[in-house]
């Protein structure tokens, strides 16, 4: 019955808040506020934002792996296509401005307009390599991605302009919270609406028995392209933020060991859930920060960033196997809070009562 579920969870809808432009006028003060609250504690600002990127990369996966039940661990190449190109972008935009508008507003301005340049891009390179691979089904499409995201890192390894091995600096520090989290809230946003389309229920079609989709008459390789390009576009922004908020990237940020960090958070939080996919992202991101604080109170100072980054997948491993023994279906499985939160507290109630 777990087709029936998964199918039901799809067909759920799209709730009448979520649609049209209202929840974007409700989230910009509130992303506002947020911002104005961290702007004295820089290190808040980017732990947030490095939070803030995972939950979107993990999400936009999710779009994949999770509803179209595809196996795409190539997530990192999407990245650094949009990190790189985003980043080139606001290099040449650098010394321009809109004289109309105050400068960090016209700087917010340029950093959308390279968000989009690296978005769509990384969407660009997500339809040229799922047209013709997406026909392909569970490890051949594995492969193919994972060899797609070892071409870029080789390819930017070897070109000058990007900086070759030592990376491509002087990159405009203005991603902020706030626009962080707007994009966050997006793709969040999209993932929903797409879950209660009826885009959606086809891609879970697809994702339980993609031959009785296609006999259906469901056209399985159109859709999954569509998802893919999506997912890839929302990597590209995700690496175009992450380009504007560290000093210096290199082609070590977006290694084979980066796309499994996000396939770890979407296989953690439940494949097809999007609640589980932020959860898992805010838990692993974090993660890293709670092992430095328990080195710190054993008195380990000593090269603290080589021990956690020596302990953090053995600990990703562990928490994997550990949970496909106890929970085999991840922490949601392919339920979201808001299915679940209002039929757990009548029960509560009841039992209160």
């Amino acid at each position: 019955m777990q087709t029936a579920a998964a199918v039901s969870s799809g067909n759920s809808g799209v709730p009448a808040s979520l649609k049209g432009i209202l929840p974007v006028l409700v989230a910009l003060p509130v992303l506002l506020v947020l911002e104005w609250l961290l702007s004295a504690s820089p290190f808040a600002t980017y732990l947030l934002s490095i939070i803030g990127v995972n939950v979107i990369l993990a999400v936009s996966l999710n779009i994949v792996n999770g509803m179209t039940g595809q196996f795409s661990i190539g997530h990192a190449g999407f990245m650094a296509v949009g990190a790189y190109l985003s980043g080139v972008t606001s290099l040449e935009l650098k010394d321009v401005a809109i004289s109309a508008l105050p400068v960090a507003v016209s700087d917010q301005v340029f950093l959308v307009v390279a968000l989009l340049v690296g978005g769509t891009a990384a969407a660009l390179c997500g339809f040229l390599v799922g047209l013709p691979s997406l026909r392909l089904r569970g490890d051949y499409l594995a492969i193919v991605t994972l060899g797609f995201g070892e071409i870029i890192r080789v390819v930017v390894q070897n070109t000058e302009f990007l900086g070759r091995s030592l990376g491509l600096s002087g990159i405009p520090q203005t991603s902020s919270v706030a626009m962080v989290g707007f994009w966050v809230f997006l793709v969040v946003l999209v993932a929903r609406r797409i879950a209660g389309s009826s885009h959606g229920r086809s891609l879970w079609a697809i994702r339980e028995d993609e031959v009785a989709a296609e006999a259906m008459g469901v056209n399985t390789t159109g859709y999954k392209v569509r998802a893919f390009v999506i997912s890839s576009f929302f990597a590209g922004v995700a690496g175009g933020l992450f380009a504007h908020f560290v000093p210096i990237i290199n082609p070590g940020s977006f290694t084979f060991v980066r796309s499994m960090e996000i396939v770890v958070m979407v296989v953690l939080g439940g494949l097809g859930s999007t609640t589980g996919a932020i959860v898992a992202a805010v838990f692993l991101s974090l993660l890293p920060e709670g092992l430095r604080s328990l080195f710190t109170a054993f008195g380990s100072e000593g090269s603290m960033a080589q021990k956690v980054d020596q302990i953090r997948m053995p600990v990703y491993g562990l928490l994997l196997v550990a949970l496909m023994l106890s929970r085999p279906q991840g922490l949601f499985g392919t339920r979201e809070l808001w299915d679940v939160v209002p039929r757990w507290i009548p029960r509560r109630r009841k039992g209160i009562q």
